[in-house]
């Protein structure tokens, strides 16, 4: 499958809540392919949403530290216990900021054959999960950061 264009944050695709799954298809598992293909063509990239490459779906995939695979319509249980770390967009390359996230999360989903998938994740690979889940959201990272922080960030977005 092709590596597609990644939207940057001023494309609306990103702002918008993606639609849910319902057809477990050639379809759904092309798209796989090709976000898998998009996310591993570029160095540091462990996780990537459809609205990233243009289509409103509820589907992600992630690499990262030999755990890999897609969620189709996740859901996530986030811990209690809370991390901050830096994080960054390919949305927006190049730009990060510290963010306050759930150090643990678990993720259910389906696959792209719709088999029930179970996601247990620490740290880095919670992160991931989190942040491509807020994409399906509509939400980007921007939007958890302090006042002022994001002030700065986007003011970096617009002059870049």
């Amino acid at each position: 499958m092709a590596v597609r264009p990644i939207r940057v944050f001023s494309d609306p695709v990103l702002r918008s809540v993606a639609a849910p799954v319902h057809d477990f298809d050639r379809e759904l598992r092309g798209l796989v392919k090709s976000l898998t293909a998009t996310m591993r063509a570029g160095a540091g990239r462990a996780g990537l949403a459809a609205p990233q490459i243009g289509v409103s779906l509820r589907v992600v995939v992630y690499s990262y530290d030999g755990k890999s695979g897609c969620l189709v319509n996740p859901r996530l249980e986030l811990s209690e216990r809370r991390i901050t770390a830096d994080e960054a967009c390919l949305s927006a390359p190049g730009l990060w900021r510290p963010l306050e996230r759930s150090y643990m999360v678990t993720a259910r989903g389906r696959d792209a054959f719709g088999k029930p998938v179970t996601v247990r994740a620490l740290g880095v690979l919670a992160r991931v999960l989190q942040h491509e889940v807020d994409h399906l959201d509509g939400v980007l990272f921007s939007d958890r950061l302090e006042d002022g922080e994001r002030q700065r960030f986007l003011a970096e977005v617009m002059s870049g």
